[in-house]
């Protein structure tokens, strides 16, 4: 896939990894049971806490959220997402495999539109997340590129994935969605830039304009930033704050890969808060 760079355009995951490509050498080699239900794992908190979901595709995105996955398939270590730090929300991450190396992985979000579709719309049905975040790898390089938006494309102009059928098909939702039509990151972007900056994590933050790629970065892009515009009246029961695709460079180490997914959660926390709570304090 040949790949030409104008001014604006978002530095995005826009061709497939070579099925097999090696992984970096942080990266955990881990089986994972393909498609397996919450009922598997899945553990309701006491607490009953608003829920913050993230996902992940290729490394280091799946390595930098794996603490956050309560599935002790993904996570033997041990779910650090129950009420995070005690901001008052818990955190779900959810991300494939790579057993084999890079390529369509397996287990929750592969890189497959047909498994990230099922997933997407399985997942939010049942956490109904009140803020969302998807990472996705970018190139060679240490940013930290929160996208400004998404584009959605004809079904056979997405780029084709590892398996057949190899793109979107006319049974999913976003097919309903008009070509060319773009979706906007509602994401805090300039508190989360500011807060790396200040923290001194060493990313090269910004943000970009809308994606306009046709992978499957840019697919779930789409879907997270949809799924906000479908729920983001403050009625509405599955009310979402938030949501939004961010780009990460794999030049980076795992530490600053996760030191920077903590900066923003944080930041992303301190967010939901400042909307969701009355003057007088109480939470809405």
């Amino acid at each position: 896939v040949l790949c030409l760079w104008t001014f604006g355009v978002a530095d995005a995951q826009v061709i497939r990894e070579p099925a097999g490509a090696p992984l970096p050498s942080y990266a955990r080699v881990m089986d994972a049971s393909p498609d397996r239900s919450m009922d598997d794992w899945y553990q309701p908190t006491d607490d009953d806490l608003p829920v913050i979901m993230v996902t992940g595709y290729w490394p280091p995105t799946n390595e930098m959220v794996r603490r956050f996955s309560a599935d002790p398939e993904h996570n033997p270590d041990g779910w650090i997402g129950d009420n995070w730090e005690g901001r008052g929300y818990n955190i779900y991450s959810y991300f494939p495999e790579f057993p084999g190396g890079l390529g369509q992985g397996v287990g929750d979000f592969e890189v497959d539109y047909q498994d990230t579709n099922a997933d997407w719309w399985y997942y939010t049905a049942e956490l109904q997340p009140i803020a969302c975040i998807c990472f996705g790898r970018a190139f060679n390089n240490t940013n930290w590129e929160l996208e400004g938006g998404a584009r959605n494309h004809e079904m056979n102009s997405w780029i084709t994935d590892y398996t057949a059928p190899l793109r979107p098909t006319i049974d999913m939702p976003i097919v309903s969605e008009p070509a060319g039509f773009d979706r906007d990151s509602s994401l805090p972007m300039q508190d989360i830039i500011n807060a790396l900056n200040d923290a001194g994590v060493p990313v090269n933050a910004f943000s970009s304009t809308v994606d306009t790629s046709a992978f499957l970065c840019n697919f779930i892009g789409y879907h997270v930033n949809w799924y906000h515009d479908m729920h983001s009246d403050p009625s509405d029961p599955a009310y979402n704050v938030a949501g939004g695709h961010i780009h990460v460079g794999y030049a980076m180490s795992e530490d600053t890969a996760v030191l920077a997914t903590e900066v923003t959660l944080r930041t992303l926390c301190d967010y939901v808060d400042s909307v969701v709570c009355t003057h007088d304090g109480d939470v809405n």
